[in-house]
């Protein structure tokens, strides 16, 4: 005969999953503002951009948003934890020609 599962148990392990996936992402998020330097706008800039970001359906803006992030993320890898500061200063890092005059990572 097999032994009866225990539904109970199961829900409560998958609710358990759920609320750390949810607390991960919360924490790769915020850690993610803090590494990109968008720690230094305001919140209502901050969600403003986020916004923008989301509503728009130009296809070649998102792909172009998309390759900037993954190189992002690529140099990233490559450096190692401990360099203070978080401007690449490569070619990469501004692609789509929004450089900031002062070549630092403040807003444009």
């Amino acid at each position: 005969m097999r032994k009866p599962r225990d539904f109970d148990a199961e829900l409560k392990s998958l609710e358990h999953k759920a609320r750390d996936l949810r607390n991960r992402k919360v924490q790769q998020l915020g850690e993610l503002v803090i590494s990109t330097g968008a720690d230094a706008l305001s919140a209502d800039e901050l969600a403003g951009a986020l916004i923008v970001l989301a509503e728009t359906k130009d296809a070649g803006k998102r792909e172009a948003w998309a390759k900037r992030g993954a190189a992002y993320f690529q140099g990233r890898s490559r450096r190692t934890a401990s360099a203070p500061d978080r401007d690449t200063g490569g070619p990469s890092a501004y692609q789509s020609g929004t450089q900031p005059s002062s070549g630092g990572t403040g807003a444009a």
